[in-house]
Formats: C-alpha cells, structure tokens, sequence
C-alpha cells in the first residue's frame, strides 16, 4: 500500500495498491488529504505501508501504523541530516497535536533504520549515510551506522539488527 500525495513511486508488483492525495475543487469540496488516506489505508490491513513523502499532520497516523504491526512500512522525510529527523518530525508531529513525549515513544518504537540519500550534481540520488534509531532517557538518539563507505559507531546495531532478518551487508 502506497499513499502519496502525488503518484510518484510504481513498484512492479502484482499487489502494488496506490492511494494519491487530491485538492479541494473550486468550490472547496472534495479534498482527500494524504492523513485521511493514511487512515483509509490502515482499515484495508495492509502487509506494508509506505507513505511517499510526510509533509504534516499525517506523521501521526504513520507512527500509528508503524506501531501496529505493519511489518516493512516507510515514508519519505525531508532532513538535513539523520540527526536532524526527531527534531524534524517533532515539528511535524505539532501540526498533528501529538506531544514531544508521544512523539519519541512513537518513533523509537516504529523506526529502527535512516537512510538518508542526496542529490548528486548529476542529478541522481544517491544513498549517503545510514543511521539507526534508538532510545536513551525517554528521547530518540541518532547513531550513524555508514556513510560512504565507511563504518561508524552504529554499524554494530545495523548489524544486529540485519542479522534478526536473516540478511548481511558488508563495506
């Protein structure tokens, strides 16, 4: 399942369901936000859940479906930085009324792994840096785990953390 606020991302793949965001009309009805999808979605018990960029309010109901078994879920942030995503989605959690407190229960439960792409002067996009997420007196911490090539002090929970998935990677 893939909400977005505009119909970017197509997988092939036979079960692939995309639900786009829409504009109110010109007299102000119809609007279908990407946080109403979210919600939708949920009610269709999808294996997976990937909302293509969170802009708002909708982080809640992101956070929401992360944390309810809906194993393999993603969404798109815009940050400067790994480090910067709990400030990032503090201030988006606001726009939705969920407290600074709720909001790092919420993330630290649900999001494990960063990975945090940029913009080449070719245009491409192109994986950076790799963080993981953790928790450490009620708040969200940020360890960098990998950034071009190069392993951090994260790189043993990454590990970890694909070991618990049958997967590896290596540098």
């Amino acid at each position: 399942m893939c909400v977005e606020d505009a119909g970017e991302l197509q997988p092939d793949h036979p079960q692939f369901v995309r639900l786009v965001a829409r504009p109110p009309n010109v007299e102000g009805a119809g609007e279908v936000t990407v946080r109403e999808l979210v919600r939708q979605a949920l009610r269709m018990r999808p294996d997976r859940i990937v909302v293509g960029e969170v802009r708002g309010a909708e982080v809640s109901e992101l956070l929401a479906a992360l944390n309810t078994g809906h194993d393999g879920g993603a969404g798109t942030l815009h940050a400067n930085s790994p480090t910067e995503v709990p400030a990032r989605m503090e201030a988006l959690a606001a726009l939705g009324g969920m407290p600074r407190a709720a909001l790092h229960s919420q993330l630290a439960a649900a999001v494990q792994i960063v990975l945090h792409m940029r913009r080449g002067r070719d245009g491409v996009r192109r994986l950076v840096e790799i963080a993981v997420l953790g928790r450490s007196r009620g708040e969200v911490i940020v360890r960098s785990a990998w950034r071009l090539g190069e392993r951090l002090d994260g790189w043993p929970m990454l590990s970890h953390l694909l070991a618990e998935r049958g997967e590896e990677w290596s540098c």
